[in-house]
């Protein structure tokens, strides 16, 4: 018989879970594992980004959701306690956890240092972890992880305003890099303005691009321009700028995560160009095949990164003053940011002020 939350683990926590489908999040009582003799780090959240995967993962969009589920995989704190086999970090110290907890350590994506293309990969939330019990995210008091899957957080960035790169930076600086999109004098487009595609205008800015936001909404224009730093905006749906813009983009990163049309956006890559999506739409996308053969051009896919690359990332957003732009909630608002998320009715990213905020009924 299957032990219940609370007794699965000696270490008690406390956090929000949703129940069912309707996502619906409220005060959940369980535990955590804690090993003294291992490399776990335990450390009071301080703060946790909501990522929109967090929304579809509550109401079990994608068909995998184990209940009761605590999301949150943009997670910051300070260190309370390590293991005694833990070298890299120190009771004190400012740090996170992003998508994974776990992974092989032994395929070829591992050696690579790629664990987040395991077949073994162990998500942070709506997981089952090696000793078979769930993962639990970051909408809670406490965190533990393998000291492999623990970041350190730079000094020089706010906690708060840098737990979305957990997930969001990630996801955006991995394909600029992987890609050879990072290269200072680039053309490189973002395509869509939202929580990924605002902070990929900053990574790339940052990498010494020349980036072109590409949005559906002309009211976008002066965020990305003036706020954001972007040199142009294109409205994808307005023939006249995107036939100007025709062949000027050495890459594109496509952040959207609706139904679009990719022929629009392949037109406006040189030869040789990519775009490289790292949005999930729930349907299949028309693949038009002609352009990608007349200009040897690539669409390819990317999903987060390695912890090595993770690291190396907050590492450059910390020298680059890269940060999220963020609405702070209290814990107990939490139902009612979901709503507004699933309007896109948030600049970019709600991020919750756990240390402050979580309460014990």
């Amino acid at each position: 018989m299957s032990k219940s939350p609370e007794v699965e683990h000696r270490r008690k926590a406390f956090g929000w879970a949703a129940r069912d489908t309707s996502g619906v999040l409220s005060p959940f009582n369980f535990s955590r594992r804690w090993n003294t003799e291992e490399e776990d780090v335990a450390f009071k959240v301080l703060f946790c980004g909501i990522c929109h995967s967090d929304l579809h993962s509550i109401k079990n969009e994608w068909g995998f959701a184990k209940y009761p589920m605590v999301p949150g995989h943009e997670i910051v704190g300070i260190v309370t306690e390590v293991g005694n086999k833990v070298s890299k970090f120190k009771v004190g110290d400012k740090v996170g956890v992003g998508c994974m907890v776990g992974a092989c350590h032994s395929c070829s994506s591992c050696s690579s240092d790629l664990e987040n293309y395991c077949p073994k990969m162990v998500f942070t939330y709506g997981g089952t972890y090696y000793d078979g019990t769930p993962t639990y995210g970051g909408y809670s008091d406490s965190m533990v992880a393998n000291e492999r899957y623990v970041v350190k957080m730079p000094e020089s960035i706010p906690l708060d305003a840098s737990a979305p790169l957990l997930c969001a930076g990630i996801t955006v600086y991995s394909p600029l890099k992987h890609f050879g999109l990072d290269k200072p004098g680039m053309h490189i487009g973002v395509v869509g303005l939202g929580g990924l595609g605002h902070v990929a205008v900053k990574f790339a800015k940052a990498f010494g691009a020349e980036v072109t936001v590409i949005s559906t909404s002309p009211a976008k224009q002066k965020e990305a321009i003036e706020h954001l730093g972007a040199d142009s905006f294109l409205v994808s749906r307005n023939p006249e700028q995107m036939q100007a813009a025709m062949g000027t983009l050495d890459g594109i990163i496509d952040t959207v995560s609706a139904q679009h049309p990719l022929l629009p956006l392949l037109a406006l890559l040189k030869s040789q160009g990519k775009i490289v999506m790292v949005g999930a739409p729930d349907r299949p996308l028309e693949l038009p095949v002609f352009p990608l053969l007349m200009g040897r051009k690539i669409i390819a896919g990317s999903c987060i990164g390695g912890m090595k690359e993770t690291q190396e990332m907050i590492d450059f957003a910390g020298k680059h003053n890269i940060t999220a732009d963020i609405e702070v909630i209290s814990m107990d608002y939490v139902n009612t940011a979901m709503e507004r998320l699933a309007k896109a009715d948030v600049r970019y990213r709600f991020v919750i002020d756990v240390g402050n905020t979580l309460n014990k009924a």
